[in-house]
């Protein structure tokens, strides 16, 4: 039997408003545009998985909390049209997490705040309650949205049962050294490499030396994406840059580092080398980026091997 892919992470309901300013304290204002949509990177990775394994007979599990409200219908309505397989606790006592995002019309700039809800109460007894579903995964994923708490013990599970282990240590944050030691793949980006490593990260040769500090740390391997180029891998062995693959011109890059993760998971799960999971991840980045939106911007797998078969 195929084994799945196991991520776990929160879901936020984003809503999106674009107006000329903030209001002050006390004030009303109109707005040009309002958008509701689904995020949260362990959401969005989900979604990028499934579509990405769509067709192999592989399956997508997402470990999460939800409220009970109108929000968690969008998120299910969200994995099950992507072809996620949900593993969300339903928690009465709170709410479905939520993000109220400003646009400011002029300069696309925007200021956000995150009320997690449910999410924020993820915990190691239910990661623990999934213990046989991550035992049993080829390629178990999380990020550091939920309580770090149930990050470590999802690694913890699956490592022990030999699973490969992703951690995507995002939003940045610092970890010590035996989270690290977890993790056989890190996939920061360049802020988030800053963050762990204290090293500036501003072009190849620095992602490099941040690389190699988090090797020293215990890190399997580290994929750094940079972005508009590409990724670099670099483990004990080999050091190789994996440029972008532009599929288009760039519409908005906000799920591109979750496309990436998503797309990588599913090409390690399907036995790829490393450099050619890379790979499939930086095209499902690629064609992420040409569309609005996160999760709606996720490819389907007939467009990543359409992409990577045109070189």
């Amino acid at each position: 039997m195929t084994r799945p892919v196991v991520i776990l992470g929160i879901f936020v309901a984003d809503t999106a408003y674009r107006a000329d300013r903030q209001p002050k304290i006390g004030e009303t204002i109109l707005g040009h545009s309002f958008a509701l949509g689904p995020g949260g990177k362990g959401s969005n990775q989900a979604v990028a998985a499934a579509m990405a394994a769509a067709g192999t007979g592989r399956a997508v599990h997402f470990v999460t909390r939800l409220g009970r409200d109108d929000f968690a219908a969008i998120a299910r309505t969200t994995w099950a049209r992507a072809g996620v397989v949900p593993e969300a606790t339903e928690d009465a006592e709170s709410y479905t997490g939520a993000a109220y995002i400003f646009l400011e019309a002029a300069t696309g700039n925007n200021a956000i705040i995150v009320a997690p809800g449910a999410a924020a109460r993820i915990s190691a007894a239910d990661v623990e309650a999934r213990a046989g579903l991550i035992g049993g995964a080829s390629v178990f994923v999380t990020q550091l949205e939920q309580p770090v708490a149930a990050a470590r013990r999802g690694l913890e599970i699956a490592r022990a049962a030999g699973v490969t282990t992703i951690l995507n240590p995002a939003p940045a944050a610092a970890l010590d050294d035996a989270m690290l030691a977890l993790c056989d793949y890190l996939t920061p980006n360049e802020t988030e490499a800053e963050t762990l490593t204290g090293l500036p990260v501003t072009g190849l040769a620095e992602a490099e030396r941040a690389a190699d500090a988090l090797l020293a740390r215990g890190v399997g391997a580290v994929v750094v994406t940079l972005g508009g180029n590409g990724a670099l891998y670099r483990d004990a062995a080999r050091s190789v840059h994996v440029p972008v693959i532009s599929a288009g011109p760039v519409v908005e890059t906000t799920g591109a580092g979750d496309a990436f993760n998503g797309g990588f998971a599913v090409a390690l799960s399907e036995g790829r080398d490393v450099i050619e999971a890379v790979r499939f991840g930086c095209a499902t980045a690629g064609i992420s980026v040409t569309r609005p939106g996160t999760a709606p911007s996720m490819p389907a797998r007939a467009e990543i091997d359409a992409l990577l078969a045109r070189g």
